[in-house]
């Protein structure tokens, strides 16, 4: 396929603290091209719930306008959005169907059909089963059969894991990205869209254990023998963490946040004893002076928290030492100092830092290798999963764009009110690459692509038709 065919797909991050809004293509050799960037504060969402809808939009509307400003070519009409919170759950159930036609082999009509047995699952009032994912079949007495189709049977079963989250919660997100006149292709789960930007193919068979820590919300997605075990939402991280400080040292918000993200560190023993941060008294009161290391402890406690419900949610699943992988910390949080550290010493497993660089394209700023990124480039590796699968059809609309000069960008960001990463020219390929090399490349494009195929592939649910009704369209 041409690069000219390729459509440009933007990701939306709805976040507590920050919306994101990232523009991309995939160049010939099946990375992602960053073609525009936009930041804004989040305002309006808690917990990853919306609390507020015009300030949301106003979020929203903020952030395209600066991914716009960043390249003025792109035309933005649709936009794949993640979702997270707290009213996020998931269960484990198992279903089985007797087959009536046994002479026949089994079919996809047979596994809808068990799919769609499970949407009889008793669920809260007030929930709404998201997605429905199947993690292993049985065909009769056969065990751990990864895909039945083909294969003779009277009964085939399988273990399913099902997403739930609050409807009312969901329609707001959608609402909130309406009414900034954009159209939603999809939602999609956060930590799912994480996973698919920081994971490899060695993750995927050794076994992992996704770890997003946002503003609002932790967001965890673990994956063993190659398929989704578990997902889950901790209700704790980054806002929390700004909040203990706050509550502890007598200090404004924005002091608490500036100190975690510039003298943060998740472990106090690492934490220099001498040294110390002063904060500007207030109306004429005298400068007050923190120590380092009480930051550190405040930190490391509310961090402590969090990995600790990591820890209760793999032993759920009997997966507390069996993930050979260990943890992959992505998101804002996992820039804190000495988080790896942390993590390790009380998961026991071993960790590292998820960086969203797997499907990126090379010669971008190094501002767009950050974690909190994540899940923006997840989501645009979702939305070329359904175009590449023929699910959707996108328009071509907004195909004509120019890669911005290095010194046009730096005019566009000293015009923004505040910092917008900068997007970098795409690499070239006109250099003296041998055409074998060419498509030894194309030839590892297409397998890394279908790994991310396949993973996104068993999240058979589609969002958008579940929480669509009159009062949508009437609102607009």
């Amino acid at each position: 396929m041409s690069k000219k065919e390729q459509p440009i797909i933007v990701g939306l991050d709805i976040g507590t603290t920050k919306v994101v809004a990232i523009a991309g293509r995939k160049n010939e050799f099946g990375k992602l091209e960053i073609l525009g960037v936009g930041r804004a504060d989040s305002a309006g969402v808690n917990h990853g719930v919306v609390m507020n809808i015009e300030q949301c939009i106003r979020s929203i509307e903020q952030a395209m306008e600066r991914c716009i400003l960043s390249n003025p070519n792109l035309q933005v009409k649709e936009v794949y959005v993640g979702i997270a919170g707290q009213h996020i759950k998931s269960l484990q159930t198992r279903g089985d169907r007797v087959r009536t036609n046994v002479e026949s082999e089994i079919n996809k009509a047979d596994i809808d059909l068990l799919i769609r047995d499970q949407y009889k699952t008793y669920i809260p009032a007030g929930d709404q089963i998201i997605d429905i994912v199947p993690q292993d079949f049985t065909v009769d007495n056969t065990a751990y059969v990864v895909d039945p189709i083909g294969m003779s049977g009277v009964k085939i079963g399988a273990n399913f894991h099902i997403i739930t989250g609050d409807r009312n919660a969901i329609r707001n997100i959608k609402r909130c990205v309406d009414k900034s006149k954009l159209i939603t292709r999809d939602l999609v789960l956060q930590p799912l869209a994480s996973a698919a930007a920081v994971m490899n193919d060695e993750d995927l068979e050794a076994g992992v254990a996704i770890v997003d820590i946002g503003g609002g919300t932790t967001d965890m997605a673990v994956f063993y023998d190659g398929i989704l075990k578990h997902t889950a939402v901790i209700p704790y991280a980054g806002v929390n963490i700004t909040n203990d400080i706050r509550n502890g040292l007598g200090v404004l918000r924005a002091q608490a946040e500036q100190m975690k993200v510039q003298f943060g560190d998740a472990l106090a023993e690492e934490a220099n004893a001498n040294a110390y941060i002063t904060i500007p008294g207030l109306r004429g009161l005298p400068p007050k002076e923190i120590s380092v290391k009480n930051l550190a402890h405040i930190i490391q406690a509310r961090m402590h928290e969090i990995l600790d419900y990591v820890v209760y949610h793999l032993k759920q699943i009997d997966l507390d030492k069996r993930l050979y992988g260990g943890i992959i910390l992505t998101g804002g949080g996992a820039q804190l100092k000495h988080i790896t550290q942390l993590a390790e010493f009380v998961t026991g497993l071993g960790a590292r830092i998820g960086y969203p660089n797997e499907h990126l394209a090379g010669g971008h700023n190094e501002s767009l290798m950050n974690p909190m990124y994540s899940t923006c480039i997840g989501l645009i590796l979702r939305g070329y999963h359904d175009f590449e699968s023929g699910k959707l059809a996108f328009s071509g609309e907004g195909g004509n764009y120019i890669h911005i000069p290095a010194g046009q960008i730096e005019e566009i960001i000293n015009e923004l009110p505040v910092p917008v990463l900068p997007v970098a020219e795409a690499a070239k390929q006109d250099g003296p690459t041998a055409e074998e090399i060419a498509e030894i490349n194309k030839e590892k494009a297409r397998k890394r692509n279908e790994k991310v195929k396949n993973l996104f592939d068993g999240l058979k649910g589609k969002f958008m038709k579940m929480f669509e009704d009159v009062e949508d369209q009437e609102i607009n």
